[in-house]
């Protein structure tokens, strides 16, 4: 396999671009719903630690949705540029569902957002408050479409193949195609988590360095209670998503366990291990015997397909798939111990007081950031060598572009990704370390006033 060929450095490139997009919108995903929740519970009780907060973290999200509409822009030219293919077999689906994106999310974001940022003196408290559910509801909209397109190139139905290019036939069966629902739910979570975990982390850097006022002590109380509540949920449905993986595409999950040959009478579980695809082994493993059949059959005994049942051209490339999803899973069990603790903590009133706690917390920011990301590469390289699943080869996908095309456009796109989208973060990271004004009276009229600030991307702040 030619690494350096034109086809692999096509997909090297998109690969990047796709990794820093999906971060900031599911930044944004769970942030304006995080937003809603404290202006929602501002109007309803007049506590203005609310309101404060939300000024705050109001910033975060807006400098993560400006950079997530940025990262996404380039994608969609690359499509045209590195992937036409793609785009000629398959854009009467995709172009159809990332233009109802637009039309239905983009714009009601867009056009909501200047209000709910800058609005405060211009608009009634309930009307800023519609125009912030508005933006939420439009992150999840945006959702909604992307992760159609996405899960009909992973389960496709409702097509038919004509002059060598997929039509719709039924739209219905387009948009909800098998897969649908899980990766919706799992995605929808997995933002809200990334959110939550950013959210706690902040806290937890504030109460390490001696700040105990209101906002920080009650952004660390509700992220930790977002947290515990979504992560058991999230562990449900990615087991539900497991099923419907095994049922649809049975040689990702073959590669995701590193199992080579389908076993009888009962499935081990490698809990790590070293798949090699020349020799059509996994090295070095550690096996859980009957565990595999329990995950992935819910039964003792149930019988998973191994990657030799499937021609070798059809198999994803099993040593990515196989250490991404046990890093997301990794986390996903240290995200449901570090809740837990919290709510012993919290029942004996040592929330805030247990230093070791913040530490792991503080440490436990990125986990959402990085288990999204291995969840997504799990996704995508386990699709492989598909680009729709059974119906149009990745390989069949690619422009006619050359290797020194794709490799300079891809160094360019490293630097400047990493230059711009790096002042982002940084921005970000900045903002959150000097945390909310504290407040020495927590309550105060619902109409307390704000003032813009001069500065880019700064949202209003009160005096």
């Amino acid at each position: 396999m030619e690494l350096f060929d034109a086809f692999h450095l096509a997909r090297l490139q998109f690969a990047v671009t796709v990794s820093f997009h999906i971060v900031f919108p599911a930044i944004s995903i769970g942030m304006a719903s995080f937003l809603a929740v404290l202006e929602g519970r501002w109007l309803l009780t007049g506590d203005v630690v609310y309101k404060d907060m939300f000024l705050f973290w109001s910033k975060i999200f807006a400098v993560g949705f400006g950079m997530g509409v940025v990262s996404g822009v380039v994608m969609a030219y690359e499509f045209g540029t590195n992937w036409s293919g793609f785009s000629i077999i398959a854009g009467n689906i995709t172009g159809p569902l990332l233009t109802y994106e637009v039309l239905t999310a983009f714009f009601l974001e867009a056009g909501f957002l200047g209000i709910m940022l800058f609005g405060w003196q211009r608009v009634s408290p309930r009307a800023h408050f519609f125009a912030t559910l508005m933006v939420a509801l439009g992150t999840l909209i945006s959702t909604f479409w992307i992760l159609a397109s996405n899960s009909f190139m992973q389960t496709p139905q409702g097509f038919a193949v004509e002059n060598g290019r997929i039509v719709p036939v039924d739209w219905f069966k387009v948009i909800f195609n098998p897969s649908f629902p899980y990766r919706f739910v799992h995605m929808t979570i997995a933002a809200f988590m990334v959110a939550g975990f950013i959210v706690a982390a902040c806290g937890a850097w504030h109460l390490l360095h001696g700040r105990h006022d209101e906002p920080i002590k009650r952004s660390f109380s509700m992220a930790l209670w977002i947290l515990l509540l979504l992560t058991p949920v999230q562990i449900f449905v990615g087991d539900a998503h497991g099923l419907n993986t095994r049922e649809y595409q049975p040689a990702k999950i073959a590669a995701i366990e590193g199992l080579w040959s389908t076993e009888k009478g009962g499935t081990a579980l490698n809990l790590i291990g070293l798949p090699d695809m020349d020799a059509e082994v996994t090295r070095y493993t550690i096996q859980i015997p009957h565990l595999g059949s329990l995950i992935l059959t819910h039964s003792w005994d149930g019988e998973i397909s191994g990657l030799k049942e499937f021609p070798a051209c059809d198999r994803p490339y099993s040593p990515i798939v196989f250490w991404t999803f046990r890093i997301m899973a990794g986390l996903g069990i240290l995200m449901l111990l570090m809740a837990l603790l919290g709510v012993l903590l919290r029942v004996r009133g040592r929330l805030y007081e247990t230093r070791w706690f913040q530490k792991f917390v503080f440490c436990m920011g990125p986990s959402g950031i990085v288990a999204l990301l291995a969840g997504w590469i799990t996704t995508e390289v386990g699709r492989q060598p598909w680009t729709v699943y059974g119906v149009l080869r990745t390989e069949d996908s690619l422009s006619p572009v050359t290797a020194q095309q794709a490799g300079v456009s891809l160094l360019i796109f490293v630097l400047v990704y990493f230059l711009v989208f790096g002042m982002g973060v940084y921005y970000m990271m900045k903002m959150m370390k000097r945390g909310p004004e504290a407040r020495v009276d927590s309550r105060e009229s619902k109409k307390h006033p704000a003032v813009l600030r001069n500065r880019p991307l700064d949202v209003l702040e009160r005096k």
